[in-house]
């Protein structure tokens, strides 16, 4: 009878003890297209969401009121497939128990996936969403760490008409995607804005291997400027193809893909004086009061841990995490009502930049880097505070 009492105090501590180490975690959901084409983007927004992971709990935790709370990030691959998403986020909030959560990759998933956090009322941050249709939806849980489409093509243009006075004839094929699609229409408004001819425009579908018919219609104009969105995959072959064909231009500009050390590594020579435009370089040089600190430690922590220089995306990643950390600590509780409304109100310099959302829930407080590859290498040519070079143009 002892023994019988004995087992059951030690398990029903054993409970209270796991319900209490339970307490002391925030579990923050995150789906990502692990498998299938869009998976090496999926890779570098893992690295980055692990890294701040990694930081805060070797930090002791999240300080929430007082209390340190440790965090889990709990994966679920929709295998490149954004019903798959919606799906996975659902699962997240409802089976995994979720406190929060990270959007799936790119504008067309998060907005997707968008109306499950805002049914269940989860705070939620997108890091790799800029198409202002994601955030016209009237929705008070979503917060992106990406500018409008418009503050990468507006910059970039204005570079060129300036200092590229003949570029006339503009030459546009994006991926039939949110993103790609949006980034490309917003390239056709800054370009006839500035007087410039767009003698091309055309979508391709999701999971084409073959641009060649495409590009040969893009030679047939005989185009001065080259603007080509998709992702890693996408542009990688695209480029490829393009050199196949003997198709040049004295500018060519790829969005985002070129902003990736691995499409340097695929390119070769032939990504050289390909422009591209990111949301972030690690030549910043800002002094945040989130856990990273400055632009600078977060680059040595990042490099230290993955033996590779720190892209954008990664860094995207770990901002949403360092920004979800700030709204937390500073409601001092997990409430998510009390932390919307910490991360509606914030106004917070960062290692990725000042941090503010607009009305809609998308940041208004950065100023993206135009970036071109020069001697295999990434060089930030705008904006002055971060330039390292100067803009160079292909074949005249």
């Amino acid at each position: 009878m002892k023994n019988s009492l004995l087992a059951a105090a030690l398990l029903a501590a054993a409970l209270t003890a796991g319900t209490a180490s339970a307490q002391d975690v925030i579990r923050i959901g995150a789906p990502l297209p692990l498998t299938g084409p869009l998976a090496p983007d999926a890779a570098k927004q893992q690295q980055g969401y692990n890294l701040w992971a990694e930081t805060a709990n070797k930090a002791g935790g999240i300080n929430v009121g007082g209390k340190r709370m440790k965090v889990e990030i709990v994966y679920v691959d929709y295998q490149s497939n954004t019903p798959r998403a919606v799906q996975a986020a659902e699962r997240l909030i409802t089976q995994d128990k979720v406190h929060f959560l990270f959007s799936p990759f790119g504008s067309g998933a998060t907005k997707a996936a968008s109306s499950v956090s805002e049914k269940y009322e989860v705070p939620t941050i997108a890091a790799t969403a800029s198409s202002v249709q994601v955030y016209d939806q009237g929705y008070k849980y979503l917060f992106g760490t990406f500018t409008p489409n418009d503050t990468l093509t507006e910059p970039l243009s204005d570079m060129v008409k300036k200092q590229a006075g003949g570029v006339q004839r503009v030459a546009i094929l994006a991926r039939n995607d949110l993103f790609p699609l949006a980034i490309a229409q917003e390239m056709e408004k800054s370009a006839r804005k500035r007087g410039m001819n767009v003698v091309y425009f055309e979508k391709y579908a999701i999971g084409t291997l073959d641009h060649s018919a495409a590009l040969a219609q893009i030679k047939s104009q005989a185009p001065h400027w080259i603007f080509a969105t998709g992702y890693i995959n996408d542009l990688a072959v695209m480029k490829k193809q393009m050199a196949d064909l003997k198709i040049e231009a004295p500018v060519v500009t790829m969005v985002t893909a070129p902003a990736f050390k691995e499409f340097i590594d695929a390119a070769g020579k032939g990504s050289e004086n390909i422009t591209t435009a990111a949301w972030w370089h690690p030549a910043a040089r800002y002094k945040g009061k989130d856990i990273f600190g400055t632009t600078e430690n977060y680059n040595k922590l990042f490099t230290a841990r993955y033996k590779i220089d720190p892209d954008y995306s990664p860094a995207s990643a770990s901002a949403a995490g360092a920004i979800l950390q700030m709204a937390i600590e500073k409601a001092g509780t997990i409430d998510r009502k009390k932390v919307r409304e910490a991360l509606a109100g914030l106004n917070e310099m960062t290692f990725w930049g000042p941090v503010k959302f607009g009305p809609s829930g998308q940041i208004t407080s950065l100023e993206p880097p135009v970036i071109q590859i020069q001697d295999g290498k990434h060089v930030a040519i705008y904006p002055a505070a971060i330039k390292q070079g100067n803009l160079r143009l292909g074949v005249k």
